[in-house]
């Protein structure tokens, strides 16, 4: 919206041109997605007091969290709101990956948001069934690879580390799209489970994101950095700035102890939507690496289900990982932060990949 405005009133005076710049658009985004969240935070906070929209907690879990119970969930749609309205404020509307992005958000919002409504209302920690949750899931990630093909965006990857190292998926692109997309949507869905251990490496990732858009949207620091041009992709770096002001907004509600959680309103949304944008950028590889800690914590559920079937032995003392440190006797702020500092030092190895190439 005030991207279009700025370019009339630019005819009239030329200072309005600076909106234009995507470096002036990927700060204005983090700043009006944080007042935003910070601004909207307590209204929705007090709203799902209101109406008892609390945290279902599992029975299986840590003891420790049973007195979470009640804590207002759906938190989410703060993240959501603010997105939304900076989105709109600031990026193109008429760019197909900031299109991308708000199906992204919009779909797997909902999905999420039905899955939590359904929690709150049978009073229990099931939710959506997991067939039609996944069948969502799955057919949001294939729609936004149709899309992609269609439009000719291409079917390559890039090999990190490896200077222009690219190779055509040809049909398997759908596959890796799915899994990445899909993927992402539930690992950070996993890792929401202590006070504000997903919000700040999705903010990390975010941030590491919007930098390779802008490289890739550049066609001098793509070409210096060997890596492709994608035109119209840098738009996509004000979604992922938007989404570092928005976490950090909600951050601000949802850090131990916790006002508010995310629920899976947020974060399958936000997980799904990192995992687009890498898609789009053609860096599943280097999403690999900078999502580590979600990685990690989706492994360790993979490995103590199949140990368990296979064995009738756990691996960990409880999966995902974070409650492994929990039952270890780590204090819950102990694992977030450590988990924190991780995530960043995994950002940190997949931003080099632009120079060590």
């Amino acid at each position: 919206m005030f991207l279009w405005l700025a370019a009339y009133l630019s005819t009239f005076e030329p200072a309005f041109r600076v909106v234009q710049y995507l470096s002036t658009r990927y700060m204005l985004g983090t700043m009006t997605a944080l007042i935003v969240s910070l601004a909207v935070g307590p209204a929705v906070i007090r709203y799902l007091r209101k109406h008892q929209i609390g945290q279902m907690i599992r029975n299986e879990g840590p003891k420790s969290h049973y007195k979470k119970a009640g804590t207002p969930t759906m938190g989410g749609f703060l993240v959501l709101i603010s997105l939304f309205v900076t989105i709109f404020l600031w990026a193109d509307l008429g760019n197909l990956y900031v299109q991308i992005a708000l199906l992204v958000l919009g779909g797997y919002g909902f999905i999420g948001g039905l899955d939590d409504v359904l929690k709150c209302r049978h009073k229990d920690s099931s939710g959506l069934a997991a067939r039609w949750k996944y069948l969502f899931q799955s057919v949001l990630a294939l729609v936004v690879a149709s899309i992609l093909y269609a439009s000719l965006h291409g079917t390559e990857i890039v090999i990190p580390f490896m200077k222009q190292a690219i190779f055509d998926l040809g049909p398997t692109y759908f596959l890796l799209a799915y899994f990445v997309i899909v993927g992402s949507s539930n690992a950070v869905n996993l890792t929401d489970g202590l006070d504000g251990l997903a919000i700040l490496p999705v903010v990390i990732v975010a941030g590491g994101l919007a930098v390779f858009c802008y490289v890739e949207g550049h066609s001098q620091f793509s070409a210096y950095l060997a890596l492709p041009h994608i035109e119209g992709i840098g738009e996509l770096g004000v979604v992922c700035a938007a989404v570092v002001g928005a976490g950090l907004g909600f951050l601000w509600f949802n850090a131990y102890p916790a006002e508010v959680f995310m629920g899976d309103v947020g974060s399958l949304s936000l997980g799904a939507l990192l995992g687009a944008v890498a898609v789009c950028l053609r860096q599943e590889l280097i999403f690999f690496i900078m999502s580590g800690v979600f990685v990690m914590e989706t492994l360790s559920v993979i490995l103590q289900v199949v140990s368990f079937k296979s064995t009738g032995k756990r691996i960990f003392a409880m999966a995902p990982l974070h409650h492994h440190f929990e039952l270890k006797g780590w204090p819950e702020s102990k694992v977030i932060i450590r988990f924190w500092i991780m995530s960043f030092i995994f950002v940190l190895i997949a931003m080099a990949s632009l120079k060590f190439r």
